[in-house]
């Protein structure tokens, strides 16, 4: 792609479809690699001769690696070109399944999942940078939509895919899969995107690359480990805050004392008002909607007893929701004021955790889908306007940097969202717990009636109603934490006068150049 994309259409035809399927089967695996593995761990632990604790890093590993090198994007796009870069993304990404796949021990396996995280980190951003480059304004809306639909797959069908894939042949395959889908990949973006030399505008940050790079990672090492590291009881705790904090310190500061354009991250992005905006609203979108997503699952199979197949089936159709409002939400970009399109997503998300606070621990299968599907509406009401409000004003010399940074702050979000909501479900089970527990005493006749389940006077009594009083108090946590989601989702709402709507124009994105230098 060339820096002026409108310019490089006009020379060279634009074959939209096949671009469009080509990047977004890229889109697709990467995604889906972020939550496939997740119920083959189990399957993993014993092919691999592995601990509880020591197969978690085949997750995290994928996601701090990732983490690392997304900011990259920017710069090796300026230095070596955008095809370029995806090629070797989808490409490297591959051949990381491959050698997940034929893993034999623990280590090669977290290995292999730290290269698919490496080479994988592009291949969402860019594929985003490439649908506005190649659709005109009036467009971005739609084109948005299909993004939205592939980043969106993986949290949908990873679980289900991967549980099958791994009942029906081997957890291997939840790997293998990934390699006619990358090869179809790397075959299209070959054959159908213009390559264009780099522009090489931008010489490379090591100062601050490294300090972004300790920063990020030790944040994605101290939410993902804290809850199983007991938080700030531990050492390694401590020392992943210190560690994010101090580089943290140290690239801001070296940042803001060099000149536009020669850091790492350019913070001329942050002179625009509607791509900061959206930078604000995706973090909480991550943070609020992708945290709420991780409970389901914890609360259908570790209090209702669901496996993990009927738990997948009863989540999947808030996919569908959220699928069916994109596709029609992106006809209406451009057409519709951003901010009405937002508000109503909010909105109609706030309703459906509301809805969810009424949960109890007799639940039907309609109790669970129809909330989902609303939520699921409500996300795609808000993933596909965002995405156009965010980069409306952004110059397209500086998309592949901007989508970058997009996609970190929202994997951000989403970290420190799903690490809430764990340490409140943690603290609040034991508050509640103790709160039940106070009222059960010998006074209760029932409770000493020697032929009841619940009866104090045998061990097995006693343990039926410590049981008992444990699953009340998780749901009440639960509940708890659906409250949290709502509140903050309620509160996002008046932020969106921030944006600012475009000005209409039949022509490329326009941008306030004076407000960028």
């Amino acid at each position: 792609m060339s820096d002026n994309p409108s310019a490089a259409s006009e020379r060279l035809p634009i074959n939209r479809t096949m671009i469009t399927v080509s990047i977004m089967l890229a889109t697709i695996i990467q995604a889906l690699d972020g939550t496939i593995a997740n119920v083959a761990l189990p399957h993993m632990q014993g092919s691999l001769s592995a601990s509880t604790d020591q197969i978690t890093w085949v997750l995290t590993s994928f996601i701090v690696a990732a983490a690392i090198a997304t900011p990259l994007n920017g710069w090796l796009v300026d230095r070596f070109g955008l095809k370029k870069v995806f090629l070797v993304s989808v490409a490297g990404f591959t051949i990381a399944s491959v050698l997940c796949g034929l893993s034999a021990t623990l280590t090669e396996i977290v290995v292999a999942r730290m290269l698919q995280g490496v080479f994988g980190a592009a291949l969402v951003p860019l594929s985003q940078s490439v649908l506005l480059d190649i659709n005109p304004k009036e467009k971005h809306g739609s084109a948005m939509a299909v993004w939205g639909m592939g980043v969106m797959i993986g949290p949908i069908l990873g679980p289900s895919l991967g549980g099958w894939l791994t009942d029906s042949y081997s957890w291997r395959w939840v790997f293998f899969i990934n390699v006619p889908i990358g090869a179809m990949a790397f075959w299209g973006i070959w054959r159908y995107i213009h390559g264009e030399a780099g522009a090489r505008r931008v010489r490379f940050d090591m100062f601050g690359f490294v300090t972004l790079s300790i920063a990020i990672g030790a944040l994605q090492m101290l939410l993902d480990r804290g809850e199983q590291n007991d938080w700030f009881a531990s050492i390694e705790t401590w020392v992943e805050l210190i560690l994010t904090t101090m580089a943290f310190a140290y690239f801001i500061g070296h940042t803001l004392t060099r000149p536009a354009g020669t850091t790492f991250v350019d913070f001329r992005l942050l002179k625009n008002p509607n791509y900061v905006t959206g930078l604000l609203l995706i973090f909480i979108v991550g943070m609020v909607l992708f945290a709420t997503r991780a409970l389901m699952p914890t609360m259908l199979q570790g209090l209702m007893g669901y496996p993990a197949m009927m738990a997948g089936l009863v989540t999947a159709p808030s996919g569908l929701g959220t699928m069916a409002a994109m596709l029609v939400v992106g006809r209406l970009t451009g057409k519709v004021d951003f901010r009405l399109l937002l508000g109503a997503g909010f909105a109609i998300t706030a309703f459906s955790l509301w809805q969810m606070t009424g949960y109890t621990l007799v639940l039907s299968e309609s109790d669970i889908v129809w909330p989902g599907v609303i939520q699921g509406v409500g996300l795609g009401l808000v993933f596909v306007p965002l995405s156009a409000a965010t980069f409306a004003t952004l110059s397209p010399q500086m998309r592949a940097e901007g989508t970058a940074l997009y996609s970190l702050v929202r994997n951000i979000g989403s970290s420190i969202g799903i690490a809430l909501v764990q340490v409140l479900l943690v603290q609040n089970t034991n508050t509640a717990h103790e709160s039940l527990a106070a009222h059960i005493n010998g006074a209760n006749a029932a409770l000493q009636d020697p032929t009841s389940i619940y009866s104090m006077a045998t061990q097995a009594g006693a343990a039926m109603i410590n049981n008992e009083v444990t699953r009340q108090a998780s749901m009440i946590a639960y509940v708890d934490d659906y409250w949290l989601m709502m509140l903050l989702t309620l509160a996002v709402i008046p932020m969106l006068l921030l944006i600012r709507p475009p000005k209409a124009s039949s022509g490329p994105v326009q941008v306030d150049h004076a407000a960028m230098e």
